[in-house]
């Protein structure tokens, strides 16, 4: 029995995959429940007229962590590049519900400076993304192409230009009675800027960086 346990530990220890996958996991659970929380206590919303901070702030800090684990933990770096690039390129396609920012556009809950262009950036690389998975499953050596890494490129900066508009629109729109971003602050909507765009900018670089090698 002890020579058993014995094996299994030094297996664990040779083959750190298994916990990496579980840390990830619950990583991403609480994470999730973090932005719940914060989200249904209106932690987000910051006074009128004045930059969207706490979204901000609450976008950024993921990436941060994910860039410090990247560089010092060799076990997380391996485990994220060793994932499945087409499933982390077809993950993408869930971009497309950006036609609901233009719906919501529509029934005048939110201005559309920031509702178009986030709705159409997303929808763009939402329909693109497919045709990429099918091209990396019929050759891997596609995603070394420099239209792929233009592709994932744009998709990282429409994130910039979404978050560049939201901020135009929390400092300029201060009338009560118009569309504002104030809705994005607030669930469920506050679940993209807080969960979703994060975690589609990592799928990005891990993207860019399985390119690499």
């Amino acid at each position: 029995m002890t020579n058993s346990v014995s094996l299994t530990a030094s297996l664990s220890a040779n083959n750190p995959k298994p916990l990496v996958r579980s840390t990830v996991a619950v990583v991403l659970a609480a994470w999730l429940a973090i932005v719940l929380t914060l989200g249904a206590r209106g932690a987000y919303l910051g006074p009128p007229g004045q930059p969207p901070l706490g979204i901000f702030a609450g976008a950024v800090t993921p990436l941060i962590l994910f860039a410090v684990a990247m560089r010092v933990s060799h076990a997380f770096r391996e485990f994220v590049l060793a994932l499945d690039l087409r499933l982390v390129v077809a993950m993408q396609g869930w971009r497309f519900a950006g036609f609901g920012f233009i719906a919501l556009y529509v029934n005048h809950v939110l201005p559309g400076l920031f509702a178009w262009p986030a709705g159409l950036g997303d929808m763009a690389i939402g329909i693109a993304a497919p045709f990429w998975a099918i091209a990396v499953v019929r050759n891997p050596e596609t995603a070394a192409s420099a239209r792929f890494r233009l592709w994932n490129a744009l998709g990282i900066l429409d994130f910039v230009i979404a978050f560049t508009t939201a901020t135009i629109c929390a400092m300029t729109i201060t009338d009560a009675g118009a569309a504002s971003i104030t809705p994005v602050g607030q669930l469920p909507l506050v679940l993209v800027p807080e969960f979703m765009v994060p975690l589609f900018v990592m799928l990005h670089i891990i993207a860019l960086m399985a390119r690499k090698r």
